[in-house]
């Protein structure tokens, strides 16, 4: 039981970064219509502005707690608005001149802006793996086993509790900033349809242009949680946590933010648990069988809504 405990937790905190880094994808196909391939790159873009910047605070271990929190916090801001420069840059060029072609069109540009974002960072930053030494440290003692075999403990790092609330209080905000506000009105009648939207008077390409800037600053705070939790990054994260994101869009049903969050909790829950309890080799095939079980009995995802066709 003890150790099925502290895989849950493990599992929780990876999905609520998968989750992050999905909502970004699920936001731009619910307006758009198209997958951002390059997203999952502006989410290793923000791990190294992060980590570049808590290299020139001088942020340790040892520094205070209160200026630990403010320096991260800093951090946060910096790494958001340098994240959504790249986002609104990757819609400007890969997907606004695009958006009256034909479909393929942006999705295989979206493809070389990843390209071109991997290789940018590799010669900037060298393709060597960048560490870190753990900053926010220590944590509770939630069970503990004592018997023939040992001692096992149950614990919730700082660190984890930190991912989880922060993963929780921006999906709140998020989803309260699409249903609330007239940004969020405008990028719903976006979704519905684009061209009365423009004859209403909505701005549709800064809608579009927005709607990127905030998936990439999601994606930085990701990349920051990301790069916190693992302590070690490289110009190659980007690719593999963007398809277990976008995965995780799709599985949790690709156009609903709650559904992003929740996809990305399950295939962070099913690669803990697979890698806990079976060959840590094949986690992967196991949260891309769990995806076409899905697809095959819930087309529209977990939580997504049935396309209906216009006539």
């Amino acid at each position: 039981m003890e150790y099925f405990v502290q895989q849950l937790i493990n599992g929780v905190t990876l999905g609520s970064i998968y989750g992050l880094i999905a909502i970004g994808y699920t936001m731009v196909y619910g307006i758009v219509g198209m997958i951002n391939f390059a997203h999952g790159d502006i989410f290793m873009v923000g791990a190294f502005v992060s980590l570049i910047a808590i290299t020139a605070l001088g942020l340790t271990a040892s520094t205070g707690l209160g200026l630990t929190i403010i320096a991260l916090i800093l951090v946060l801001i910096f790494a958001m608005l340098i994240a959504s420069v790249y986002g609104w840059t990757v819609e400007r060029i890969a997907y606004r001149p695009l958006r009256g072609s034909f479909r393929l069109a942006p999705l295989i540009t979206a493809i070389g802006m990843s390209i071109v974002l991997q290789n940018y960072v590799q010669i900037a930053q060298g393709a060597r793996v960048k560490p870190l030494q753990p900053i926010i440290q220590d944590g509770y003692t939630i069970m503990r086993r004592v018997d023939e075999q040992g001692e096992f403990v149950v614990q919730i790092s700082n660190m984890q509790i930190f991912i989880i609330l922060l993963t929780t209080a921006l999906m709140v905000t998020f989803s309260m900033i699409i249903a609330k506000t007239p940004l969020g009105r405008a990028q719903r009648a976006c979704e519905q349809d684009r061209k009365m939207a423009a004859l209403s008077g909505i701005n549709v390409d800064r809608t579009i242009s927005l709607t990127f800037v905030m998936g990439a600053a999601l994606a930085a705070v990701a990349g920051l949680m990301f790069l916190l939790y693992y302590g070690v990054i490289d110009f190659f994260i980007g690719f593999v946590a963007g398809v277990k994101a976008f995965t995780a869009a799709v599985l949790g049903g690709i156009g609903s933010l709650p559904g992003a969050m929740l996809g990305g909790l399950v295939i962070g829950l099913i690669e803990t648990f697979w890698s806990a309890y079976f060959s840590i080799e094949y986690k992967d095939v196991a949260a891309f069988a769990m995806l076409a079980l899905v697809l095959i009995f819930l087309p529209q995802g977990l939580l997504g809504k049935p396309e209906v066709e216009k006539v």
